[in-house]
């Protein structure tokens, strides 16, 4: 039996032993689609929906076939496949239901299914196999390939690929991200390799540890950087485990699980001495919250899984938690804040990035209507699915003031579709993390005390 439209408009039937239809282990869970009543309050709020209008990339829609192939009336096949991975997972339908229904979690626990019973074949893969298990988890491959990324760019390379159009030669979304790659620095792992610990400036308060992060540490270094300095000027001695790995949360997205599961247990074992994990990227920060849903059939790495994720906290709402020095300085810009999806959906963090932006002089806040809408970034959707990226991308950009001259936001991922934004579209903002604003603020304030 395949999906047709009828089955998205059938009426929901009550379920029992609805597990037994799923083929395979880690199945959908029953629990998480069991207060949807269908209502539609997630559809304004759904942005795949928004662009085609279609029940089936509604969130009430994906539930529904979710739901259908557990009861036996669906199966999972290509057409299941599709309205499943083109969710962007950005976790706003959440957010709108009353029900507070984990779409999310369902959405993620469905693509494993999917990439049980459909792997990926041919070029594609090979690409998912290299990138995801031959890269993403072994940061050594991560920082040799930022050392040829930093050779392209300082070489000369770059000027030459751009200037005899060479570049062309990649598809076109790929060559749009290429134009606003970031300066590749020196990756903090390896800055502070011989460091245990990070000493606090002045009087020492608490002890935290870092996730640097897989790309985070290779294409943005200087935010991880940024977030090492506000953290020492606020009284954190900072540790950064050096058997710390990727999160997972590419994995666990892309349909993976069992991979996610190991390196969840890897970072569960490196970071057990922590009393606090501090994450400076929303989607690095949702996924090791939710590493319980990950080991829901391990009764005992749930367990440690549980403990992990009460650790888990955003740089932003850490700083707002425990009292972070106000700037004194000003910095003279006007700026507006976007919500990174797993920052403000997945974590509910909302005000304190805020909070730490409006704080610091001279820095005028102007507001984003719909500033908590999907970008488009989605993990590597813009890179799987570009069309619908980019369509969510020009829908988002029409909400960004354009008399402003930074864009704020917590997530790495949104900060590179951003920037592709404002260059497609003839802006000239700034793209920032909200931390290295506070950084540049305390520097600023250092700076003028040693004159």
């Amino acid at each position: 039996m395949s999906l047709k439209e009828t089955d998205l408009k059938s009426e929901p039937t009550c379920q029992t032993n609805s597990l037994s239809n799923y083929l395979w282990s880690d199945p959908p869970d029953e629990n998480k689609w069991a207060d949807c009543v269908h209502c539609g309050l997630c559809l304004e709020a759904c942005p795949t929906y928004e662009q085609t209008g279609q029940e089936q990339h509604s969130p009430r829609g994906r539930v529904h076939l979710i739901k259908s192939v557990a009861e036996g009336r669906l199966v999972v096949d290509e057409d299941f496949s599709d309205p499943v991975f083109v969710c962007l997972d950005c976790r706003a339908c959440t957010t709108a239901c009353p029900a507070d229904v984990d779409v999310g979690g369902l959405i993620e626990e469905a693509r494993g299914q999917v990439r049980q019973a459909i792997p990926l074949k041919g070029w594609k893969g090979t690409t998912s196999k290299l990138l995801l298990e031959g890269l993403f988890p072994h940061i050594n491959r991560l920082h040799s390939l930022g050392s040829l990324l930093k050779f392209y760019q300082k070489s000369g390379l770059q000027k030459v690929v751009r200037k005899t159009g060479l570049i062309h030669i990649m598809p076109k979304h790929l060559v749009e991200m290429e134009a606003i790659m970031p300066e590749i620095g020196t990756p903090v792992q390896k800055k502070f390799k011989d460091q245990e610990i990070i000493k606090a400036k002045g009087e020492s308060k608490r002890e935290v540890a870092m996730l640097t992060g897989c790309i985070m540490d290779v294409m943005f270094s200087d935010i991880n950087e940024s977030t090492i300095n506000v953290l020492t000027k606020n009284g954190n001695d900072v540790i950064i485990p050096k058997n710390q790995t990727c999160c997972g949360a590419l994995h666990v997205h892309a349909g993976d699980r069992e991979t996610g599961r190991k390196l969840a247990k890897q970072n569960i074992e490196a970071f057990k001495d922590a009393k606090k994990v501090i994450t400076n990227a929303a989607g690095c920060g949702c996924m090791l919250k939710e590493y319980p849903e990950l080991f829901r059939e391990e009764p005992e790495w749930h367990e440690k899984a549980e403990e992990f994720s009460k650790k888990v906290e955003d740089i932003s709402k850490h700083l707002y938690d425990t009292g972070y020095e106000k700037p004194k300085v000003e910095l003279n810009t006007r700026i507006t804040y976007h919500d990174a999806c797993h920052l403000a959906h997945g974590q509910g963090v909302r005000e304190e990035p805020r909070d730490l932006l409006i704080n610091i002089p001279g820095v005028e806040m102007v507001h984003m209507p719909n500033a908590d809408r999907c970008c488009g970034s989605a993990g590597v959707y813009n890179i799987t699915n570009p069309e619908m990226a980019g369509a969510v991308l020009e829908s988002k950009m029409r909400n960004v003031p354009e008399d402003v001259e930074m864009i704020s936001m917590g997530n790495p991922g949104c900060m590179l579709q951003m920037a592709v934004g404002v260059k497609k579209y003839g802006r000239n903002q700034k793209i920032v993390h909200t931390v290295q604003l506070l950084d540049w603020a305390y520097q600023k304030e250092e700076k003028e005390r040693g004159k």
